[in-house]
């Protein structure tokens, strides 16, 4: 009889770093049946109303970040690093759990530590191309590191690196897998209440031949982004040849809108997936716009090009995909992370890369043009995606934690040893007939023996 495991996966506040630790939540879960996750952060009432549409437990800690912070900012948040440490480890002895995986965010360095302190084991997994400080304190002391990107920057601990990419999170209950039965994976289809749920049949995708075009700064929108591409369409002579799909992001939905009203532009919010192709006709233009998408993955996998920043998340999705993008950086990460994320693709051929600062309607104008006139080259971006993406990083990250927790491996050399193995055949998996994914089915099947 298999014993049961117990997981705390810590860190968050931010969807860089929560939807992560959710990624790994559900692979653990779609291996292992007879786990118990828990979510340890500082409780924000993003995580809270996350998890809880996801349905896994939390609990809080308290803790402050002290990058970017005032003098007295700072001085609190390193007053309350011995409180933080002191409520992590009662929450472990409390919770008994066989791995604590940190997934970055200030929170994740107390529950780490207290975990080590604790004699548990410890896993932590950074998204970008350059380590945050969190991770960077951490990698003295946790097992293993999970990487996303092949190079990061600002990791010494090169022997505890597992390069896996950066796990994706199933965002619709049409490519979760994940146990129905499971008091930590309740129904999916609880729902943000200001977001629209856009579902995408085969029939909708193939009802409309027009070249569909993603505009997204994220959940929370990108003001720049959204200006440039309303001027890019404003100079664009053929606009009937394209179907847009904008997320504009809460607080530019209201803006956003009437500049498309302006342009004598009707948009509706999800009418593109809604109307009978009978009544699509040829020169009409195509805008569905709204604050938030939900369902942003499937909306991604119909579209022929994306322009977006350049988070970690952002990215997995997109080469897990294999979907050409033009990629514009949000200016003011840390340590200006995603530039050298988005250089990762750019520089492989992957993506175009336009600095924040540099971008202009005319520069989209030209580039979504060159794409619909240069479907080869387009094709070709997709290709070199696709060979940068880790569709399986979560089934990787999950099983080097089931089999660390289970105590089938336990020594560091042994860690590193049966997780390198674990990456191999997932990389066998990606290979298989000629470099076509199967699927999510056939990988968890290779990944439990």
């Amino acid at each position: 009889m298999n014993k049961e495991l117990k997981m705390i996966i810590a860190g968050g506040k931010t969807g860089g770093h929560l939807f992560p630790g959710i990624a790994i939540a559900q692979a653990v879960l779609r291996l292992k049946r007879d786990v118990e996750i828990l979510f340890v952060g500082i409780g924000e009432e993003f995580e809270l109303r996350t998890l809880s549409r996801y349905g896994f437990a939390h609990q809080r800690i308290s803790s402050a970040g002290i990058k970017g912070k005032g003098i007295v900012e700072k001085i609190k948040a390193i007053f309350k690093i011995p409180l933080s440490i002191i409520q992590a480890v009662l929450i472990i002895r409390n919770f008994r759990p066989d791995i604590v995986v940190g997934v970055g965010g200030f929170s994740s360095g107390a529950v780490v530590l207290g975990a080590k302190l604790c004699g548990v084991k410890t896993a932590i997994q950074e998204q970008n191309s350059i380590a945050g400080i969190t991770n960077r304190i951490l990698e003295n002391f946790a097992d293993i590191i999970f990487t996303s990107f092949k190079e990061t920057k600002r990791l010494t601990k090169i022997d505890k690196m597992i390069h896996t990419g950066n796990p994706i999170r199933k965002e619709s209950t049409n490519s979760l897998s994940s146990p129905t039965d499971s008091s930590n994976a309740r129904d999916t289809n609880t729902r943000d209440a200001d977001a629209r749920d856009v579902e995408i049949s085969e029939t909708t995708q193939n009802k409309s031949n027009k070249f569909t075009i993603l505009v997204t700064g994220g959940s929370q929108g990108a003001k720049s982004i959204n200006s440039a591409f309303i001027d890019a369409l404003q100079l664009m002579k053929c606009r009937e040849n394209y179907r847009i799909i904008h997320q504009t992001g809460a607080t530019d939905e209201e803006r956003v809108l009437k500049e498309y009203e302006k342009m004598g532009v009707k948009v509706t919010p999800n009418s593109i997936f809604e109307t009978n192709s009978s009544d699509l006709s040829a020169d009409s233009f195509e805008v569905s716009a709204s604050a938030f998408f939900n369902d942003l993955p499937t909306i991604q996998s119909i579209s022929d090009i994306i322009i977006c920043r350049a988070g970690a998340g952002t990215i997995s999705e997109i080469t897990a995909i294999g979907k050409p993008s033009i990629l514009i950086p949000y200016p003011y990460a840390a340590d200006d992370h995603q530039t050298y994320n988005a250089k990762e693709l750019s520089e492989y051929g992957a993506a175009w890369l336009i600095p924040d600062n540099e971008l202009s309607g005319e520069i989209l104008k030209e580039k979504i043009e060159f794409t619909y006139n240069h479907p080869k080259e387009l094709s070709k971006m997709g290709q070199k995606a696709k060979e940068l993406g880790k569709p399986f990083a979560d089934e990787m990250i999950a099983s080097i934690c089931i089999k660390m927790a289970s105590d089938s491996i336990q020594a560091p050399n042994e860690i590193i040893q049966a997780s390198n193995e674990i990456v191999k055949e997932s990389s066998q998996i990606v290979q298989i007939s000629g470099n076509t994914i199967q699927t999510k089915e056939d990988s968890i099947k290779i990944l439990k023996e």
